[in-house]
């Protein structure tokens, strides 16, 4: 071998692999700290959970929405019955009068229980095996205008209280659908969809037969299977409502 002009040696040249596996030494290092910060911070978030926890059935869901919103409605009307014995504790003409206002208006606002003989009506989505071709699923559920006809049929039928869901229905009630759920007055409920009122069952039968709302959803009820059970109910009891009566609307937007 030739020496190159200096008298120093030329660097020999690294055999093949040999840079490889020079990184290699560094990199796998980097690699476990890495994958031991990954760890560490997954078992922080964690706390001792499951970072892939089970999805919640939307059943479930509705359940416990309701049960906030049931609890939420206990403890107003607990601040209600608070303000009430607050007032009484007050003696004055003026409030004795509008007191005595008050109670002549709570049976028409709805906030008086109300029992006696009437009908139970039952609305439910049809089976979930029912298959036709070409048929929009949408027809094949309960909407917010089905159980609206029901109720408005029931009413022209003479019904002097009514509930759904076993709450009571006001004049300010608000009924509508979000998905598979209808909302009534913020709470939503899966179907069945039941509907007491109470009245004269023969006049109430008779606001149902005379609808054409209810005669439209009854012809689904015979082609697709939607479920409608008409009962007579010696006892229908409609507890006082218990929500909130402020009226809420939408406000436009100017630019």
């Amino acid at each position: 071998m030739t020496e190159p002009e200096g008298g120093s040696r030329a660097r020999p040249s690294m055999r093949p692999g040999t840079r490889r596996r020079s990184s290699w030494r560094l990199v796998v290092p980097a690699i476990a700290a890495m994958a031991g910060m990954l760890f560490t911070m997954s078992a922080l978030s964690a706390d001792g959970g499951d970072l892939r926890p089970a999805a919640t059935d939307l059943n479930e869901l509705v359940g416990d929405r309701a049960d906030r919103v049931e609890t939420m409605r206990t403890a107003a009307g607990d601040l209600r019955d608070e303000i009430d014995a607050l007032s009484d504790t007050v003696d004055t003409k003026t409030l004795a009068r509008t007191r005595r206002q008050l109670d002549d208006l709570r049976p028409l606002a709805g906030f008086t229980e109300v029992t006696g003989p009437g009908l139970r009506v039952s609305l439910s989505d049809a089976p979930r095996d029912l298959d036709v071709p070409g048929l929009d699923p949408n027809l094949l559920v309960v909407h917010q205008q089905d159980i609206q006809a029901h109720v408005n049929a029931l009413w022209t039928g003479g019904a002097t209280a009514m509930t759904l869901q076993g709450q009571r229905l006001i004049a300010t009630t608000g009924i509508k659908c979000v998905g598979n759920t209808v909302v009534l007055d913020g709470v939503p409920y899966a179907p069945p969809y039941v509907i007491e009122a109470v009245g004269d069952p023969a006049t109430l039968k008779y606001g149902l037969a005379t609808s054409s709302a209810v005669e439209t959803y009854q012809q689904y009820v015979s082609r697709y299977q939607l479920g409608l059970a008409v009962q007579v109910r010696e006892q229908v009891v409609a507890p006082p409502y218990a929500g909130t009566v402020d009226l809420q609307h939408a406000t436009a937007v100017r630019p």
